[in-house]
């Protein structure tokens, strides 16, 4: 594994510290008037989600960790699991929705994703910026709602709840931000 300094950190390289495997959210170079540089992160452990902060001195050395990236392609529910095809030789692969994480509100059947491996093990799956889903389900807008940028909830094909304008019906297709959840336009 190779060994870099904390002076090359960069957002989104992981880490493997002495306690897991760790992803640098952010990171600032702090140079104080009196004493030594310091360089200041956000991590993130990559098996659990959660977000601290971590404060390295200079010119540290950390170990790197490299990740595998594939592109798989969703195929189907198992069960709880969720079943994805290597798309260069077709191997099959069961992903647990921990390690999937939000991404789970947003996968449907043929989407593909990049998922990264660490020893054999799935650390991450990244998906786009913004998907496009069918509305399965909403209430009507009532006659009299007018108001400007009025909403309602609506359920998305994958069981998603989300907020969406008065003039969307069940079967319209919408583009959905995977970052925030928020509807963004009909298609």
């Amino acid at each position: 594994m190779p060994a870099i300094t904390t002076n090359e950190l960069k957002n989104g390289i992981t880490l493997e510290l002495d306690n897991g495997l760790f992803q640098v959210v952010e990171f600032q170079h702090v140079k104080p008037g009196k004493g030594g540089a310091f360089v200041r992160t956000k991590l993130r452990n990559v098996k659990t989600g959660n977000v601290f902060d971590r404060t390295f001195n200079a010119g540290v050395r950390v170990e790197q960790a490299l990740l595998e990236k594939k592109d798989m392609q969703f195929l189907y529910r198992d069960g709880d699991e969720y079943v994805f095809m290597d798309t260069d030789n077709y191997d099959q692969t069961h992903v647990a929705p921990v390690a999937l994480g939000d991404a789970a509100n947003y996968l449907i059947e043929q989407a593909v994703a990049i998922i990264a491996f660490y020893q054999g093990e799935i650390v991450s799956v990244e998906i786009p910026a913004s998907v496009e889903l069918t509305i399965t389900d909403t209430e009507p807008g009532m006659q009299g709602d007018r108001v400007s940028g009025a909403r309602k909830p609506a359920t998305v094909e994958t069981g998603l709840v989300l907020q969406v304008p008065l003039f969307i019906n069940p079967g319209d297709r919408v583009k959905v931000d995977t970052r925030s959840g928020d509807y963004i336009t009909r298609v």
